[in-house]
């Protein structure tokens, strides 16, 4: 089946940002999408509605320099969202989460 493809990666220049955000959790998040609406994917890490963003990246007290990924899906469904801020296909878990170190960096 494989991993899905966010349709606004070509008009997002926040799909291109080089850094991750701090790991937030080891394992992906398991959430029901519809298509055509679009979502911002918390990349920083800060979010209170993980995986998504709150705005806390706006925080001038924190000088976060990470955006948010603004997403859409081709299809409603269930889809799994990288929660490690660490995946190659941003937003979606690519089972990058699985590595040793991101494993022992949430206890």
């Amino acid at each position: 089946k494989g991993v899905p493809k966010n349709p606004l990666e070509p008009l997002q220049s926040a799909q291109q940002q080089q850094e991750n955000g701090v790991i937030y959790d080891k394992k992906p998040f398991k959430i029901d999408l519809e298509q055509g609406k679009q979502y911002s994917w918390c990349l920083c890490g800060k979010s209170k509605r993980q995986p998504l963003c709150d705005g806390t990246h706006k925080s001038t007290f924190l000088k976060i320099k990470l955006r948010p990924v603004r997403f859409q899906v081709g299809k409603d469904g269930t889809y799994w969202l990288c929660n490690c801020k660490q995946t190659k296909n941003r937003p979606f878990c690519d089972g990058t989460h699985k590595q040793p170190h991101i494993q022992q960096a949430v206890k």
